[in-house]
């Protein structure tokens, strides 16, 4: 006759003293035991579920340098043919739109709200507009179809329209509303929107427009095309340096524009 005997279960905590544990009826323990059980059964589940989601958040790059949450904002196929569409007829009507700003708030009292022209029109607000907000295919078309469509005797430019006006001084402005819409663009778009960036972008945008202007101004002087009456330097001051106070407002209200519409698109 062989007798077996049970294996003692390990105590539960090692600050269990052994009086304590041999007065704990074998029903607790038996209970101890399997929530012991459990608990192992759920770090297992656990420990699986860890190396599933290690597996899951390698495939999905989760973990990678360039997170998707991370990547450059785009705009689609329709939203820029939409925005070419409306770049071209905002360059074109904002050429009749001038630029104006209203007394300050103190004068209003005694004088009543009066405006003042700032000497331009909204034309370049248009185009950086269709750059920050339909991005730089947008802003490139669009201007590349105004040009095309004013120099085939369209009256669309500031003052008129036709292959001649290519000898016009103000012409090579023309020819940078294509760089500075794709610049300003291009650097809209290379992080979600924010009011630092799209000033960024729109002030960019204008340099490059003047750029455009003061190179086209020096070939057409040094070959003798431009306006015979003005100098280099006076073309400069008249078409780039005079214009820049009211450009400059602009830059601001487009920002606050852009930023708003873009929000809108969430990007």
């Amino acid at each position: 006759m062989s007798y077996t005997t049970k294996r003692p279960k390990p105590y539960p905590d090692k600050d269990i003293l052994d009086y304590e544990w041999e007065r704990t009826p074998s029903k607790v323990k038996d209970l101890i035991e399997k929530q012991k059980l459990q608990l192992q059964q759920k770090d297992a589940e656990i420990a699986s579920l860890k190396v599933q989601n290690d597996w899951f958040r390698e495939q999905l790059e989760l973990d990678s340098p360039q997170k998707y949450r991370r990547q450059p904002p785009t705009v689609s196929v329709p939203e820029v043919i939409l925005w070419t569409l409306i770049g071209l007829l905002l360059t074109i009507g904002a050429t009749l739109v001038p630029v104006h700003t209203i007394s300050p708030p103190w004068t209003w009292a005694n004088k009543g709200i009066n405006t003042q022209s700032l000497g331009v029109t909204c034309q370049i607000g248009a185009v950086l507009l269709t750059g920050c907000v339909g991005g730089k295919f947008a802003g490139a078309v669009s201007q590349i179809l105004y040009l095309i469509l004013g120099l085939i005797w369209l009256p669309l430019f500031n003052a008129g329209g036709g292959f001649d006006y290519t000898t016009q001084s103000t012409f090579g402005y023309i020819l940078g509303f294509f760089a500075g819409a794709a610049v300003c663009g291009l650097i809209a778009y290379q992080k979600r929107a924010s009011l630092h960036r799209l000033a960024i972008s729109c002030l960019a945008g204008l340099i490059t427009i003047h750029t455009a202007g003061i190179t086209y101004l020096a070939i057409i002087h040094y070959f003798g095309i431009g306006e015979k009456d003005l100098s280099l330097s006076q073309a400069i001051v008249n078409y780039s340096v005079n214009p820049l106070f009211g450009q400059f407002v602009l830059v601001c209200a487009v920002t606050l524009i852009a930023y708003g519409l873009r929000k809108l698109s969430f990007t």
